[in-house]
């Protein structure tokens, strides 16, 4: 490990720091993706596809910077998500589809900063029922492509 030099100064931090970024920001390389096409940044990653900045994803097409999630659409930001469309910034979620800022959720279509909602739309509880069918017709309605 190599110490930084006892009169580094504040400048040679920041000319340093940028250095830094600027090299790690501009490597394209996957490290021990499997099966990955057309991807880049992006590690332990299987089967991804058109994705960027994915850590421990599976099955993640045209994401950016999720993190061990599988299967989503469209994704970026999200944190152990699966099955989720169209959605950025979410945590332990599934089944979401252009949500924004949701933890903990399961079946939503378009909500935000919602914790622990099941059945949602537009952060509107539904019955298990009714979800399914108002989100099959929105879904054909904007040509999204459900999980």
């Amino acid at each position: 490990m190599s110490e930084a030099p006892a009169n580094l100064t504040a400048a040679d931090f920041e000319a340093a720091l940028r250095k830094l970024l600027s090299k790690v920001r501009s490597e394209r390389a996957n490290v021990g993706c499997i099966g990955c096409e057309r991807c880049e940044q992006s590690s332990e990653c299987t089967f991804c596809v058109d994705s960027k900045g994915l850590a421990r994803c599976h099955f993640c097409t045209s994401s950016e910077g999720c993190t061990d999630s599988s299967h989503c659409t469209r994704c970026r930001g999200c944190l152990a998500c699966q099955h989720c469309v169209d959605s950025e910034r979410c945590i332990s979620s599934a089944y979401l589809v252009r949500c924004s800022d949701c933890n903990g959720c399961n079946y939503c279509f378009g909500c935000v900063g919602l914790y622990k909602g099941d059945f949602f739309i537009l952060n509107q509880s539904y019955d298990r029922a009714t979800y399914f069918e108002l989100t099959a017709r929105l879904s054909r309605e904007l040509g999204i492509e459900g999980p």
